[in-house]
């Protein structure tokens, strides 16, 4: 089964986001500890880093739902 020319990119692209998403969330993680931020500012990235993990969650979603209407 080939697909779609574009799933590949929209599969690379889904890969960015997640890599993306989970390097900031580290990154914001190590930040906060070195720093001394205040848990209020820590649950904020952590929302934020949710938020990025549920919009990728959706995008594949969204892409599995497009393959299933290629089969009908």
């Amino acid at each position: 089964m080939t697909g779609r020319p574009d799933d590949a990119a929209k599969g690379r692209r889904i890969a960015l986001v997640i890599a993306g998403v989970g390097l900031g969330w580290m990154a914001a993680t190590a930040l906060g500890g070195a720093l001394d931020w205040s848990q209020r500012t820590r649950a904020l990235f952590d929302l934020a880093a949710l938020a990025g993990f549920g919009w990728a969650i959706w995008m594949i979603w969204g892409m599995w739902r497009a393959r299933q209407d290629d089969k009908d």
